[in-house]
């Protein structure tokens, strides 16, 4: 009978103490903000046949999320230099602070856009500035989420 390869010690990996990952690289947090959403809600409305979601998708929803990840991304690195609080804040606490900042903002964005604009304008009311109401906050706590997330996991895993 031929001898048979003890392949349990070869195929154990090594316990590692933190996951290395990728470094904070904006432009790809941005795409991801956008494609992410994009592809999900697009899905969603395709599957439910909601012409006005597949639409929205790819505007407001995932572009909100983009320029959410880009704010916040650019915010965070600070020019290279992280500011010293964003650091040593716990990570509940940031990420807390900036979704709230951030849904706020957008909701904000979102009621200009769906009540103030028709009032003052001669925009008209329309289902597609009532659904920012909804679009905006929710794609900015996302992506704000997501960013902050991100842009902590790389800090905590890079060697001190």
């Amino acid at each position: 009978m031929p001898a048979t390869k003890d392949r349990t010690s070869r195929n154990r990996a090594a316990p590692r103490t933190s996951r290395p990952s990728r470094p904070f690289t904006l432009w790809r947090e941005v795409l991801t903000a956008y494609a992410a959403p994009a592809l999900m809600a697009g899905t969603a409305g395709v599957v439910t046949g909601q012409q006005d979601l597949v639409v929205a998708a790819c505007t407001s929803i995932a572009g909100a999320s983009a320029v959410v990840a880009f704010l916040v991304g650019i915010w965070l690195r600070h020019g290279g230099q992280p500011r010293r609080w964003t650091t040593t804040t716990p990570r509940v606490a940031l990420t807390a602070a900036l979704v709230i900042t951030a849904a706020g903002a957008a909701a904000l964005l979102g009621w200009f856009a769906a009540q103030w604009l028709p009032a003052h304008t001669s925009l008209p009311v329309t289902p597609w500035l009532e659904r920012l109401r909804i679009d905006l906050p929710v794609s900015a706590a996302l992506a704000a989420t997501i960013v902050t997330l991100r842009w902590r996991s790389t800090l905590t895993a890079s060697p001190a």
